[in-house]
């Protein structure tokens, strides 16, 4: 198959928003159809004696393209269609899913969940959210953009990523591959309280993971963008560049003696220090007394310096929505303010286990943002001055129950608040209570890759093993 070569416009701007009840020509199912299958769901169990029940109804495909090295190595095509269905009889709660709509097929998943739910030991937790917290209004957050793009288109899309890798530098020896994916769903959630809610989403990406090598020293990095709708993710040439750059810049890495200094944490890998504050304040970790921020609530657990918000209807957020996985209204919060910890993350049963409200949280966090200081990234170097820059992490030796950290890593040495060389095979630890206390500074190079966003987060004194 040959890359494109028509004038046509690029297919990244071959993309527009639809409403929900036009989009019914992408899917398998209209809008409404859903909407008809949760209600049957619904009165079907009633009628078989629950007391309470909600049913999630969904309908998406997606294709996916990797090319490797000019070559297509995969092409993936899916269509997907399921509908879960909880119920209650009383306190007792029973849960069956099915990927058949057919009307047996659909009672049988409901006489299954009542079935699970007679043997299920009653509990005064359970239950749907109170109806007053379920949201009434849907306000349009703009997240389905459906990207028109056929196999050839990409397929040339793909190449083209990694030819401007190759391109970048001459020692750009090999390539793991270019991939291009696009995403469309549906989903309708109802429950008998009356609610009854969904939209559209769309996801597409651009990645791209090549070598770089000289003599017998190689060295490998990558770089994607993702976003709901394709003409706001980096185009797919500087994605390439990029990866080329990151894995170009590894090569000749040294290795560290063992010390303590100043770490500070590129923004794509910050984000991954605030899914360890996530899962230490979600519901499920706290009622099981599993999490090293237990009964933190209105106290310090981070610096001063560091706010913390959790925004659920930002235009075309990668986790915007009007409500959470039981129809309960979302709500804008700040999660951490001057350092102090002001909310957690609670769906309604771990809401009820721990004798508080539902946050509006089940199913997690929203679009979670650290708000950004006032240095860029060349200003974090050089207020570390010297220290380690961490690019990479590697392994999963973070302990949730203690705060202990432990992460293989990879990154620059730093002197001067200029990077000096690359380094390899260390490891860095310390504990995430403290790590977070001793946050210097936050950058305002925030990187949009998912529903956590932070710049590069610098904290002020690590463990560094490395010889």
């Amino acid at each position: 198959m040959n890359s494109i070569s028509s004038p046509a416009p690029h297919p990244l701007a071959h993309t527009q928003g639809r409403p929900f009840d036009h989009a019914q020509d992408r899917f398998s199912h209209s809008a409404d159809t859903l909407r008809q299958l949760a209600r049957d769901m619904l009165r079907y169990a009633e009628q078989q004696g629950a007391t309470a029940c909600a049913a999630e109804v969904s309908d998406g495909f997606g294709q996916a393209v990797t090319v490797r090295q000019g070559a297509v190595e995969t092409i993936e095509y899916n269509r997907d269609k399921g509908i879960g269905v909880s119920v209650y009889l009383g306190q007792r709660r029973g849960n069956a899913n099915t990927s058949d709509f057919s009307p047996q097929a659909m009672r049988d998943t409901v006489d299954a969940a009542l079935s699970i739910a007679r043997y299920t030991a009653s509990d005064n937790c359970a239950g749907l959210p109170e109806r007053e917290l379920l949201a009434t209004e849907f306000p349009d957050l703009d997240l389905y953009h459906p990207w028109l793009l056929d196999v050839e288109q990409a397929i040339g899309l793909a190449r083209e990523c990694e030819q401007a890798a190759f391109a970048c530098d001459r020692r750009i020896r090999n390539s793991e591959g270019a991939s291009v994916s696009v995403h469309e769903s549906q989903f309708v959630f109802a429950n008998s309280l009356g609610f009854i809610g969904g939209f559209p989403t769309s996801r597409h990406s651009v990645s791209c993971s090549v070598i770089a090598g000289t003599g017998g020293a190689m060295q490998r990095d990558y770089w994607y963008t993702e976003a709901r709708e394709a003409s706001d993710m980096l185009k797919v040439e500087e994605v390439g560049r990029i990866a080329a750059d990151r894995a170009v810049r590894r090569l000749k890495a040294r290795k560290l003696g063992t010390m303590q200094v100043p770490v500070l944490f590129e923004a794509p890998i910050a984000a991954s220090l605030l899914g360890h504050f996530v899962g230490a304040v979600s519901g499920g970790s706290l009622y099981r007394k599993s999490s090293f921020l237990l009964d933190q609530l209105g106290k310090q657990v981070f610096s001063k310096n560091i706010r913390i918000d959790d925004i659920p209807d930002i235009p075309r957020g990668l986790a915007s929505s009007a409500f959470d996985d039981e129809g309960v209204k979302t709500q804008r919060r700040a999660i951490v303010e001057n350092g102090v910890l002001q909310g957690y993350f609670l769906g309604s049963y771990s809401a009820r286990k721990l004798g508080m409200k539902t946050t509006g949280n089940a199913g997690g966090n929203h679009n979670l943002i650290v708000q950004p200081g006032k240095l860029d990234f060349d200003g974090l170097l050089k207020k570390m001055g010297r220290g380690l820059l961490v690019t990479e992490l590697l392994g999963q030796g973070v302990n949730h129950v203690t705060g202990d950290y432990s992460r293989g890593a990879a990154g620059f040495w730093v002197e001067h608040g200029e990077i000096q060389y690359p380094v390899e095979e260390i490891t860095i630890a310390g504990n995430l209570k403290d790590m977070y206390r001793h946050i210097a500074a936050v950058g305002n190079d925030v990187l949009v890759q998912g529903s956590r966003q932070c710049g590069s987060i610098l904290v002020e004194n690590m463990m560094v093993a490395g010889q």
